[in-house]
């Protein structure tokens, strides 16, 4: 998902994404054009997917380094919403969730409605991929935060994260086919093994109560944010532009939590404080930080992106130390350097999948 840019910019962006042979001159120049099958498409593997990203893009681009920083942004302002929740504690986790993927989602979708219209075609061919993904977006808001209250915000966070990685592999080569690198592994591991560290450091995390719906409900999370990461994706890489990709699963998934928030969020009326949180959970979370998602997976894989957002619980610990008042022991710390060891493994120069269609 970009911002404001102008196409030409985002152009000269999906041109820099292209291979380019040793002289550094792109290999389509010695014919003026790219060489489109005959209906106007890149060239796709028997997969589905794009033949850059079997080598991915030039370690001079700088479109992988774009997107793992809009993906860490990302994750920075979604480790809020746990703090964020806290300060409302009288409304319930399902309209948290309606009201912070709900609105977010239909502010995403407005945003994008001219090229929406424009594309719809395009959508349309692709329907039961952005299908899937509106649904998994509607789902996901619901599970998290219901997991969070159920088993805490560290233990529903790390559960939820911890597991999208995992979930985004296997759907990866059970859908695609792809082979994850041994980078990724290496980046992956300790980043699960720092979220196990700090879910078992959180106090009360093996008390029990309501601990094993929790993690259930964590796991539904985790499993859904990689499925509506990988439509969203899938859709970019079959030539749909990012922002019109995630505004429309989103703006699906918003429009499905409406009923949700109708029921549930009256809450949210009942004094300014709540108001100001539903409204800060929705603008800068879900619709900026999504805005930045979208923008990071057009340039790298899902599962990069996945396990980037494995510093988010680490986020969410630091501030329920020091805003909430929470205490984290050594084990805790001891798991945030982990996944941040994770994180530089998985987003240090190399060669990566490609991007896809910018906005």
């Amino acid at each position: 998902m970009t911002g404001t840019g102008g196409d030409g910019a985002r152009e000269r962006d999906n041109q820099g994404a292209h291979m380019r042979d040793k002289h550094g001159a792109h290999p389509h120049d010695k014919h003026g054009a790219h060489p489109h099958d005959k209906h106007g498409a890149h060239p796709r593997d028997k997969h589905g997917a794009h033949p850059h990203d079997k080598h991915g893009a030039h370690p001079r681009d700088g479109g992988f380094a774009t997107g793992v920083a809009a993906v860490l942004f990302a994750a920075l302002v979604w480790g809020t919403t746990g703090t964020a929740a806290t300060f409302a504690p009288a409304v319930g986790p399902l309209a948290i969730g309606a009201c912070a993927m709900g609105i977010g989602g239909l502010l995403q979708a407005l945003l994008a409605a001219p090229r929406i219209l424009r594309d719809l075609p395009a959508l349309a061919r692709h329907g039961r991929l952005l299908a899937a993904g509106g649904v998994a977006v509607a789902l996901y808001p619901l599970a998290f935060y219901s997991s969070m209250r159920l088993s805490g915000v560290a233990v529903g966070t790390v559960v939820t994260l911890g597991s999208a990685p995992i979930f985004s592999a296997l759907i990866e080569r059970a859908l695609a086919g792809t082979r994850l690198s041994a980078r990724w592994v290496a980046g992956a591991l300790p980043g699960i093994a720092g979220m196990a560290l700090l879910a078992l450091s959180e106090p009360g995390a093996t008390a029990g109560d309501g601990s094993s719906l929790g993690i259930a409900l964590g796991l539904v999370g985790g499993l859904t944010y990689a499925l509506y990461a990988w439509t969203a994706r899938g859709m970019m890489l079959r030539g749909v532009r990012s922002m019109v990709a995630m505004g429309a699963t989103f703006g699906i998934g918003g429009a499905l939590l409406m009923p949700v928030l109708l029921a549930t969020g009256g809450a949210f009326l009942d004094s300014w404080g709540n108001a100001a949180v539903g409204i800060y959970m929705a603008a800068v979370p879900m619709f900026l930080g999504y805005l930045c998602f979208g923008l990071g997976l057009a340039r790298i894989p899902v599962s990069v992106a996945t396990t980037i957002t494995l510093v988010e619980p680490v986020v969410a610990a630091v501030l329920a130390v020091l805003v909430v008042g929470e205490r984290l022991p050594a084990a805790g710390w001891a798991g945030a350097a982990l996944v941040l060891a994770g994180l530089v493994v998985t987003a240090a120069p190399g060669r990566r999948g490609g991007g896809a269609k910018g906005a």
